[in-house]
């Protein structure tokens, strides 16, 4: 059976609500939420009694560890600290005794004792993402505490001090009473613990989104049980309404009754279980939500409808079987039997829930229109017996009898009237008769065989046909019209319901998000009811709308203490700027990256904030988060256009149905800019409960654990050995130092001649190690011996250039020393692929020092030059002799070449 009416019944993430609701039937109870999956366990809530205890208020306390160390003291007790970080670190459920300082002032704490219960809060995967820790002052039954004023004394003189104020302060009469003072800590201390033991891991609540959740002994009003008895129901309302008119007017005790005082037995009995079922079942409150609390659906049931069905269901006909001396009392109770259309109300909400306007529509108002018409006969017909009872012979119910030839026969009783009728017509002429008349007065004016003929009969038919009339224009003549004025909020309703599945359904949309949709649209109805607030608003003047406005953000004003020096003004101006929002279950109402323009007030629900897939913060009522925006510096020429935008570093997700007001930035930096007073005490009074710009800085437990296990593992495994040539090791030696692997020594002195060394490959095929910054250049004297040293070793191959020319060759390698190393590596890797070669050119250059033909080889530069192989250079054929001194000069050959070598590179 379709509804409009199931109610908000998405899964929500309730546990803050429950939470909440648990601990505010205890008296002095506090708690605190804490991340289990961040390092050091920040602080995630904060209820407003802890603050009241610690004397910290809620931004004071957010992201701070849930070891409360910043209340230790002087006296707290080390090996509780110990106990109650080993049971955070164990996800385990424990309890101690611990002495913590409070804050009851700028420079001043007090110490007070705690009893203090951890629990693990574990998600729908079985994983302890919360610690649940719950306080309760105790510092009464604890001994006195030590002051700062004794701390100096000794031991002797604190021990008088105790003894001094306890012979002051004892009296005779406390003493005597201290037996009975002792009994009641033990009985306290019990009943403490017995709160705190009963929150074992079965009876705590999970933080995962669940559907609502209702007792056992509750039935959800949309379940198909509910739904299949108010049809059961519906059908025996309507049987009602045709018989209890129909008996209480032909009233009769024959054996042709039994078997309907029996049909109308089972129905009492029907209804009596009615009454049963409305003390456990669920309804919509106003907001839209089901409630399946047991005691407010009793009371709510009460205090509507019960008064009514309990009258309803009673046993009238049981007083049919009085004798003939009670029939007046039998007719007086079977008459209150009507109650029970009072019912009918009922019915008709419940057929607005299930029935779309239309053909159905119609067909019920035309049985309504011959139900009526049943009433109107059987009081038609009620009135014709009074008045032959009455002794009136030209009733219609008298010609009636006579016309059918079945007359009626009075019986009179002691000569008084109304006298008892007997013989007449059978009962269905009777009443075939009444409806007959009632009809054709409700249709037309009658075609007069049956008519009025007594004063009573002829006011009854002018009623009848006014009501007739009413009816036939309505149902017959402007039944369209007529309805949609009456519904049309609800006829928007379900046209905004139909717009949204045919959109969904056209587009395809996944059945969760169809779901979602659809649960938020019923929802923000259920809220507005379908007004336009924005509409409505327009049609007062402004100095009404700020009137309305500030009513509707009453309980932001009234909650905050940052808004109780406001003036009306100022309240006024604030009131026309807030905005009014409705979230849905895992709604996304900021998003990491999304520029901060609102400052959010949270009015009802619960909502998470997450940073890198970890709940940091949980807000709920009461609670505000956005930007300081009014801490910014001001820009030039007031324009607040121009201030700083900075984005979200978390995302901000809803666990409930939440209401939040929020006003942008621009609007509440102009109300602040126009009551600078209000600024400052705004600005001093206003604590954001979590400031979406700053970004939270933590560690994960699951890395932290990870590293630990990477350490164990290279600790335990031996270090791997590489062989000279492995793979490894070749790549290890690329990045070695300069001086570790013969780098490129360019001099340049002032001497005749200059060298310049590039390392040689090994014997054993290796790439010589080059480094990747530029080549030192140092002066050497002597060149032509370090040539020939260099020549003879085979380590390096050494090019004579003449000092002009190498001067010029430094000047143009100062704003190239980046591509100088590319240049190397080519170098090397030229005279890796030919040793032979630098070999020759390594010795003639030694020996005739003019020879640079290894040096250009390893340059690669022979293309840009002479176009000759390396080959055909490198090899001892002669043509070294081609180039001379004048090579590496300025403007040479070499020179260019070089040059040009570096640009492409």
């Amino acid at each position: 059976m379709p509804t409009n009416r199931r109610g908000l019944v998405a899964p929500q993430n309730t546990f803050l609500e429950n939470i909440v609701r648990r601990y505010n039937s205890l008296p002095d109870c506090s708690f605190l939420l804490a991340n289990a999956q961040i390092v050091d366990y920040p602080i995630v809530y904060c209820s407003e009694s802890f603050c009241k205890i610690s004397g910290y208020n809620r931004a004071e306390v957010m992201q701070k560890s849930c070891r409360c160390s910043f209340m230790y003291g002087e006296l707290t007790d080390k090996q509780t600290i110990s106990q109650v970080e080993q049971n955070l670190e164990n996800h385990s459920m424990d309890h101690f005794e611990i002495l913590l300082y409070k804050k009851s002032g700028p420079q001043t704490r007090v110490p007070i004792w705690l009893l203090l219960h951890i629990a693990p809060i574990k998600n729908e995967k079985n994983i302890v993402v919360l610690f649940l820790l719950t306080f309760r002052d105790i510092t009464a039954l604890k001994n006195p505490i030590e002051d700062d004023s004794s701390k100096n004394l000794s031991k002797f003189a604190r021990l008088a001090r105790t003894v001094t104020r306890s012979r002051s302060a004892l009296s005779t009469q406390i003493s005597s009473n201290l037996p009975i003072i002792k009994a009641q800590e033990s009985t306290i201390r019990q009943s403490h613990f017995g709160q705190f033991m009963t929150l074992n891991p079965e009876i705590l609540p999970q933080y995962r989104q669940e559907a609502p959740k209702t007792p056992p002994h509750i039935l959800l009003h949309y379940c198909a049980f509910k739904a299949i008895w108010d049809w059961i129901i519906l059908i025996l309302t309507f049987y009602t309404a045709i018989m209890v008119p129909y008996n209480v007017a032909f009233r009769n005790k024959t054996t042709e009754d039994r078997v309907l005082l029996i049909v109308d037995s089972v129905v009492d009995v029907v209804f009596a279980i009615d009454i049963l079922l409305n003390f456990h079942t669920t309804f919509v409150g106003p907001g839209g939500e089901v409630v399946s609390d047991p005691a407010i659906i009793k009371r709510n049931y009460v205090k509507t409808w019960f008064v009514i069905d309990l009258l309803s269901c009673l046993p009238y006909d049981v007083f049919n079987a009085f004798g003939a001396d009670d029939v007046s009392i039998g007719s007086l109770f079977s008459t209150l039997k009507v109650v029970r259309l009072l019912r009918l109300g009922r019915v008709v909400r419940k057929v607005d829930r299930y029935i779309e306007y239309g053909t159905m529509m119609l067909i019920l108002l035309i049985c309504v229109y011959m139900m009526v018409a049943h009433w109107l006969a059987c009081i038609w017909y009620v009135i014709g017996r009074r008045d032959a009872e009455s002794g009136i012979r030209h009733s219609w119910l008298w010609k009636l009898g006579n016309v059918t030839q079945n007359p009626f026969e009075p019986i009179t009783k002691n000569m008084t009237f109304p006298r008892e009728l007997v013989g007449g017509p059978t009962r269905w002429t009777l009443y075939i008769t009444s409806i007959y008349f009632t009809m054709t007065c409700m249709t037309s004016v009658g075609f007069g065989n049956v008519s009025p003929e007594t004063d009573n009969e002829k006011m009854f038919t002018i009623l009848m046909m006014v009501i007739g009339a009413l009816l036939y224009a309505t149902i017959f003549g402007h039944v369209t019209t007529i309805i949609q004025q009456m519904m049309s909020a609800t006829a928007r309703y379900h046209e905004m319901l139909n717009n949204v599945r045919e959109f969904m359904k056209l587009h395809e949309v996944p059945e969760a998000l169809r779901e979602r949709v659809m649960d938020y649209v019923v929802s923000t109805w259920a809220m507005t009811k379908g007004i336009d607030s924005k509409k409505v608003l327009s049609y007062v003047p402004k100095d009404m709308n700020a009137d309305i406005c500030v009513h509707l953000n009453r309980k932001v004003f009234n909650e905050h203490p940052a808004f109780r020096l406001a003036s009306d003004g100022c309240l006024r101006a604030l009131a026309t700027e807030f905005v009014m929002d409705h979230s849905a279950p895992g709604d996304l109402l900021y998003h990491v990256g999304e520029v901060i323009e609102s400052l959010c007030f949270v009015v009802s629900g619960s909502l998470e904030v997450i940073q890198d897939e970890e709940v940091v913060a949980i807000l709920g009522k009461g609670d505000v988060f956005g930007d300081a925006f009014w801490l910014y510096p001001e820009p030039d020429g007031k324009d607040n256009s121009q201030m700083p935008e900075y984005t979200s570093t978390a995302n901000v997700r809803a666990l409930t149905y939440c209401d939040l007001h929020a006003i942008k930035r621009e609007g509440l930096m102009r109300v602040l800019n126009s009551h600078r007073q209000f600024r400052t005490s705004f600005s001093n009074r206003l604590v954001l409960t979590y400031n979406l710009r700053n970004r939270i800085i933590f560690r994960k437990v699951a890395d932290l654990k990870h590293e630990q296990e990477l350490d164990e593992m290279q600790q335990h495994q031996p270090q791997q050995e590489f062989s000279q040539d492995h793979i490894v090791r070749r790549l290890i030696s690329k990045f070695r130092k300069p001086s570790d692997a013969g780098a490129i020594v360019l001099p340049s002195s002032t001497g005749s001649s200059n060298t310049l060394q590039v390392p040689q490959p090994s014997h054993g095929g290796g790439i010589p190690t080059i480094s990747g910054q530029v080549a030192a250049i140092e002066g050497v004297a002597g060149a032509s011996s370090d040539a020939q040293d260099g020549g003879s070793s085979g380590s390096h191959t050494v090019i004579q250039v003449p000092g002009a020319g190498m001067s010029s060759i430094q000047r143009s390698l100062a704003g190239k020393q980046s591509r100088w190393s590319q240049l190397v590596a080519s170098a090397a890797a030229g005279a890796a692929s030919k040793p032979a070669a630098a070999s020759t050119s390594a010795t003639t250059a030694a020996t005739s020092g003019a020879d640079v033909s290894g040096t250009r080889s390893l340059l690669d530069i022979q293309s840009d030059t002479h176009g000759e192989s390396s080959s055909n250079r490198s090899s001892a054929d002669g043509r070294e002799d081609e180039m001379d001194e004048n090579y590496f000069r300025p403007g040479g050959k070499g020179h260019q070449a070089l040059l040009e070598n570096m640009d492409k590179r």
